[in-house]
């Protein structure tokens, strides 16, 4: 039963990966400039064979669409095991990326390089950097403390406080237009964004990912309870710390490029999690795989669907993540009563 179970999951998560793929070249193919099938495999392996060398349609794919592709992808995967890591540390299902003031790190400095003018050039690196300044602060009373709900409450306390920061920037900018620009990246959004983006956040995206998929034993034993896991010779405090740690890069790597894009790591987990379980050997890939998705479409719709009314993809994966996550809650209550 066992090896039937585990073959199961893995046809699943092979079924999600071709779903993927099939998202991915359709949000190539759609836009205002709409691309047969063969002409986009035409343009996509000229990025390969000649890059730099694209003209006409295939520079609309080569510098537009494939670098918001890959955006949407790597941080929707990002956002997708960093949930199902914070809600399997803390054992809370509210938990999301940003409970440890990861995005409210990122969401200051940047709101404060474009108020002031600074340069939206050093926004992207500032921003990674305002998210690492957060965790090493949450971290480091953790350390201290040495309690799970020490680590929380520094992260409640810290996202007010920087909450409070934004808002008085924003608030006080000189410039309405610097104010706008402010609101508009605190929503997240995939506009413009560039294969410079992708590289710059590839590397530590991939490493915070690895190292929660590393840890996903880990986790299963941890969702057992501390003492429990403690009994079979884990170190409590030294795991959550990695797990923690490599959820907030990868977060913090997302939200520097695209800003603050909630729903996803906070719905995208419960869905798998309802759907086929919470053994986090699989619960993790999965959440990846769906979060990928989930932004990948939630972007697509950003730029169609309510075409001409401008909406951020942060804004459309609230729209549909809610009701979506409402309809699952309310469809297992009714199977349990």
């Amino acid at each position: 039963m066992p090896q039937t179970l585990t073959s199961s999951r893995a046809v699943t998560l092979a079924l999600m990966l071709i779903l993927l793929a099939a998202a991915v070249m359709a949000a190539v193919m759609i836009g205002p400039l709409s691309l047969p099938f063969g002409e986009t495999l035409r343009a996509l392996w000229g990025m390969i064979a000649d890059p730099g060398g694209a003209q006409g349609a295939d520079a609309v794919v080569s510098a537009v669409r494939v670098p918001r592709v890959l955006v949407a992808v790597l941080v929707g995967a990002g956002l997708g095991v960093a949930g199902a890591a914070m809600q399997g540390v803390f054992r809370n299902p509210l938990a999301e990326p940003g409970i440890t003031g990861v995005s409210a790190g990122a969401a200051t400095v940047a709101v404060l390089l474009i108020v002031t003018g600074t340069g939206s050039h050093i926004l992207p690196l500032g921003a990674f950097l305002g998210s690492l300044g957060a965790v090493a602060i949450v971290q480091a009373v953790g350390v201290v403390s040495g309690s799970t709900s020490s680590l929380l409450l520094v992260g409640i306390a810290l996202n007010a406080f920087l909450g409070a920061i934004i808002s008085a920037t924003v608030a006080n900018a000189e410039d309405a237009e610097d104010a706008r620009s402010a609101m508009f990246w605190l929503n997240g959004n995939l506009t413009g964004r560039t294969m410079q983006d992708v590289g710059m956040s590839l590397a530590p995206l991939l490493i915070g990912v690895a190292i929660v998929l590393l840890c996903s034993r880990d986790l299963n034993l941890l969702s057992l309870g501390e003492a429990t896991a403690a009994t079979s010779g884990m170190n409590v405090g030294r795991t959550k710390h990695i797990i923690l740690a490599g959820a907030a890069l990868a977060t913090g790597a997302g939200v520097a490029i695209t800003g603050v894009i909630s729903f996803v790591g906070l719905v995208v987990p419960h869905v798998v999690r309802l759907i086929w379980g919470s053994d986090h050997r699989f619960l993790l890939p999965a959440s990846a795989l769906i979060g990928a998705i989930f932004l990948l479409v939630a972007d697509t719709a950003a730029r169609m669907i309510f075409n001409p009314i401008v909406l951020q993809t942060g804004t459309v994966t609230a729209i549909i993540g809610a009701p979506f996550l409402l309809c699952l809650v309310l469809a297992q209550a009714r199977r349990q009563s």
